[in-house]
């Protein structure tokens, strides 16, 4: 991976009765923060069968319908990255999110957007300061 150029991300603003699915993140850039399931795009895939890859991969959720929502452009100092995220939100309406990829996250959680905890993931706290709100 090239980093002096853009790296492709996916966001997934994974709903449930109201609330969105975050983890805590270990392992890797952004340790110790509140992040959406996701990763990056590989090639030839699309945006959308790349959040339902990560979810199910992280979580064990299968997701019903995507949707395409904002992106965010993202510089990180250490490890020197820069990402553009592209942010999806779909819906999952069964089953509980699992710890499937341990060394990466410590824990799924629902949470109210508005309720965010902190310190939120770079990318995610972007998209959150921007005023944006799934609907």
């Amino acid at each position: 991976m090239n980093v002096e150029e853009p790296i492709v991300g996916v966001g997934v603003i994974v709903r449930r009765d109201g609330k969105v699915l975050l983890g805590h993140r270990i392992g890797s850039h952004g340790a110790g923060t509140w992040a959406l399931p996701g990763g990056h795009l590989e090639f030839g895939e699309t945006v959308e069968a790349c959040a339902r890859r990560e979810v199910l991969e992280e979580t064990g959720l299968e997701l019903r319908r995507v949707v395409a929502g904002p992106y965010t452009s993202d510089v990180f100092a250490e490890p020197r990255r820069h990402y553009v995220t592209l942010f999806v939100v779909a819906q999952s309406d069964a089953g509980e999110p699992q710890v499937l990829e341990p060394s990466k996250c410590t824990d799924w959680r629902w949470v109210d957007w508005s309720a965010m905890p902190a310190p939120l993931f770079a990318p995610l706290q972007t998209l959150f300061g921007s005023g944006f709100v799934p609907g």
